[in-house]
């Protein structure tokens, strides 16, 4: 989809209310396109013509078609940092399991181009970057969570654990949201068992 040299970063950052609105319609738009019509198939000019403005006009907020994926791919990050920060002050790490994984599951589900967008994150470097600082995000704030709770645990264990956990069930969950339903399901009870057997341990 892309390469190292192009460039990702959006032309206008929107500081009043009307550009931020203005940003946030073309963003929407974009994630309804890629995920009815796949990253590759659709076009700036769909993009345009879908967020109701020129092709100009459009241009003047994001360089080319892999600025606005970047773009959509951060304000999805965002949110499941958000999610995961709430859930893990609300609950123990134990009870959080099942809560995040499902609530993870039903993101990468229903979020409007999630799939469409993370399928090729291994074709686009800024998505591979942007990948990593969720995953260190995610493990710092479970980094966190272990110490408070189990303090006793070696801190190599520890982080080594928190790494692990969200990478691994995020792995999985992507590819939960590609099979059947039922298939699915029962790919995200399977993970959800093996994520607190893995936990009880940890902290046995």
């Amino acid at each position: 989809m892309t390469d190292e040299s192009i460039d990702v970063a959006p032309r206008r950052r929107p500081v009043q209310a009307r550009s931020r609105e203005r940003v946030n319609t073309i963003l929407s738009h974009a994630a309804i396109i890629f995920h009815e019509a796949g990253v590759d198939a659709a076009s700036m000019s769909a993009i345009a013509r879908q967020s109701g403005m020129s092709l100009a006009s459009l241009y003047r907020y994001f360089p080319n078609k892999a600025a606005i994926v970047h773009a959509i791919a951060e304000q999805q990050v965002d949110k499941m940092e958000r999610a995961l920060r709430e859930r893990l002050q609300e609950l123990s790490l134990i009870d959080a399991v099942d809560v995040l994984i499902d609530q993870f599951y039903v993101f990468y589900r229903d979020e409007p181009a999630y799939s469409a967008i993370w399928s090729g994150v291994e074709a686009m470097p800024e998505l591979r970057d942007l990948d990593l600082r969720e995953l260190y995000s995610n493990a710092r704030d479970l980094d966190e969570k272990l110490r408070e709770e189990y303090p006793q645990m070696p801190e190599d264990r520890r982080w080594t654990a928190s790494l692990l956990l969200p990478r691994s069930a995020g792995t999985i969950l992507r590819l939960a949201v590609t099979l059947p339903e039922a298939q699915a399901h029962q790919l995200v009870e399977e993970l959800k068992c093996m994520a607190r057997a893995y936990v009880r341990e940890l902290v046995s």
